[in-house]
């Protein structure tokens, strides 16, 4: 069989060393504020508020996987934790992107659906996705605790949030990588103090 492009075994190796960087660069760097924010997130949660997930493509889906996990469960069984991703109701999302601008999709659920206390975890591996920037500042404006997961720069989201996680790096699938990482450590955070079997 012969293949486009002349890979070698080593072409995986590379990745994985790329990927393991960027973790270490980021755990450096962000370990504390990953830490307050996953604090942020056990509070609301214990006093009965919800987190509300959003994020385009990749980050859309991973908005999704940690909604199900803390409505689910992580690992363990437990009670089900109200968790509630903005990026899969196609009827308000085709409806806000026909009749106002995509950029609204996110904001208007905030608008709809936030309540003062309740978390915002917005992912954007740019930092600069306009209707999660847009969701950010409906939801400070709410009341909400802002959480974003960024990439690169941090961009403008980054000076909106009130907790923002940077993965220092220009790679997308790497970043992406870390918030998922950073994501699944939020719910195990979750888990240890809120994991009474339900």
């Amino acid at each position: 069989m012969e293949y486009k492009v002349d890979m070698e075994p080593a072409f995986i190796d590379h990745r994985f060393e790329r990927s393991i960087e960027v973790k270490q660069k980021t755990l450096q760097s962000q370990r504390d504020a990953i830490w307050a924010a996953g604090r942020e997130l056990i509070e609301a949660l214990r006093l009965g508020k919800k987190l509300l997930f959003c994020g385009n493509g990749g980050s859309a889906a991973d908005a999704q996987h940690l909604a199900a996990e803390l409505v689910v469960k992580l690992a363990k069984p437990r009670r089900p934790l109200p968790g509630l991703a903005l990026t899969t109701d196609t009827s308000i999302l085709t409806a806000t992107g026909n009749d106002f601008a995509f950029a609204d999709i996110f904001a208007r659920q905030v608008e709809a659906l936030g309540q003062p206390g309740d978390v915002l975890i917005g992912n954007s591996t740019s930092g600069n996705s306009e209707n999660v920037l847009r969701a950010m500042q409906v939801a400070n404006e709410k009341g909400l605790m802002t959480v974003a997961l960024l990439g690169r720069d941090g961009g403008k989201i980054a000076g909106v949030a009130k907790h923002a996680i940077i993965v220092p790096d220009e790679d997308t699938q790497r970043i992406q990588e870390c918030h998922l990482l950073i994501g699944h450590i939020w719910m195990e955070m979750i888990d240890a103090e809120l994991g009474e079997a339900g």
